[in-house]
């Protein structure tokens, strides 16, 4: 019971921290000329630089995310609840308004004109995108705002930003670059793909230390996450939608970014071609014992059976198979609710931009603190002993991959 109530009242001080910002757009004297032009120059006229950088910080934690599956079996040291099932999947109709830095209790507007409410976040299935996790899209689009901000004001310069500690201390190392040939837009779209590489990076990290035993809430294991087939699609998801909103200008507040994120998230999980509930609780149904497994309670990592390992700035969502569709027993049912024409929509970041490799000014950094450092055992010293950057992130995963075959192989003997 303290536990809970130690959790709730961090869930109550999470959602009442303010993070806000302001930022006005200044014209230079291209823009002026062009919008006083008697033919408009729309590029010329969009090409403002930001005044009153915003005092944003990165956010300080992540939303709680869904484990894979649904109707779950929880169980609290060695007891599993009984009549209890956490059921974690929404409808895209369900599906609230966006908050920056959310707590587990924001209570936002979708638009100007509506109504409250909290974001209920959850898992819902596209057709075109697989399953996706809410929490992961709404953290890395907040990532990639917040880093934005941090950046664009910074620019050119040599420059580091502190990121909150997850299994060590962890911060983006900037190298100076030469962006005077570059127009104030470019300059901006620069920084905007920058921060979307990197909040994306955070979240390859993320994975990283959930499978080494680093947990939001110290009693609660996240291994059972870690490498989750979803996990990495919806963080570039959000990534992308933060890309458009940035590039259309339509962060310069907390509440103009928080109204936008709320309609594009809605419009582009439209685009995927969502489900509703009941089918991708159908769908949950149909991969138990393919992609995870039903009998073992939360937080059991035996709940996951398929795993993520593959990072990287391209994605590609997980589908369910029609030959497993088909063969559930009302599969036949099933299948009517799915379009057999709907292709996956594979997701990728820039990794160039004007001609500047992102990757060679902008570094990662981890470190890994003593607690965690026994669970890389399995990994050459020389790859995390003296810390790590985000170029190391694949051969880590691939290792703890391998490490995870090989338990398996254990245990089935």
């Amino acid at each position: 019971m303290k536990l809970v109530v130690v959790w709730l009242g961090l869930m109550l001080l999470s959602a009442c921290s303010s993070n806000d910002w302001q930022v006005r757009s200044i014209p230079n004297e291209a823009a002026i000329a062009a919008a006083l032009d008697d033919q408009l120059d729309n590029v010329a006229v969009a090409d403002f630089d930001l005044l009153g950088y915003p005092k944003a910080r990165m956010p300080q934690a992540v939303r709680p995310c869904c484990a894979f599956g649904t109707g779950h079996k929880v169980k609290v040291g060695p007891t599993t609840i009984p009549f209890y099932r956490f059921a974690n999947t929404v409808a895209l109709d369900d599906i609230g308004p966006h908050a920056f830095e959310a707590g587990n209790f924001s209570h936002q507007k979708g638009l100007p004109d509506g109504s409250r409410g909290g974001e209920n976040n959850g898992m819902i299935y596209t057709q075109q995108g697989g399953f996706i996790d809410l929490a992961h899209v709404r953290d890395t689009a907040d990532n990639t705002v917040a880093l934005f901000y941090l950046i664009q004001r910074q620019l050119g310069e040599s420059f580091r930003v502190i990121l909150p500690d997850e299994i060590g201390p962890r911060h983006i190392q900037f190298q100076a670059v030469d962006t005077s040939a570059m127009s104030a837009t470019e300059r901006r779209e620069l920084a905007i793909h920058l921060a979307a590489r990197q909040a994306y990076f955070m979240a390859e990290a993320h994975e990283i230390a959930q499978w080494h035993g680093y947990r939001t809430l110290a009693p609660w294991s996240e291994e059972v996450s870690a490498y989750s087939p979803e996990d990495l699609y919806s963080n570039m998801l959000g990534a992308k939608i933060a890309i458009a909103l940035l590039s259309n200008n339509l962060t310069m507040n907390t509440e103009l970014y928080n109204q936008h994120m709320t309609q594009w998230l809605a419009a582009s999980l439209a685009y995927l071609q969502p489900v509703d509930k009941a089918v991708t609780n159908e769908l949950f149904a149909v991969i138990d014992g393919h992609w995870w497994d039903s009998s073992q309670p939360l937080p059991s990592k035996d709940l996951l059976i398929k795993r993520h390992y593959q990072l990287g700035d391209k994605q590609s969502p997980y589908l369910v198979p029609s030959t497993l569709i088909s063969a559930a027993t009302d599969g036949e049912s099933l299948m009517r609710s799915i379009d057999s024409g709907a292709q996956a929509k594979t997701l990728s970041l820039l990794r160039e931009y004007n001609g500047i490799a992102l990757d060679e000014i902008a570094v990662q950094h981890l470190s890994v603190a003593p607690k965690y450092q026994p669970s890389f055992n399995h990994i050459p010293a020389h790859l995390w002993q003296q810390g790590f950057t985000h170029a190391d992130f694949s051969d880590i995963a691939r290792l703890d991959e391998i490490a995870d075959l090989e338990q398996a192989q254990k245990v089935e003997q």
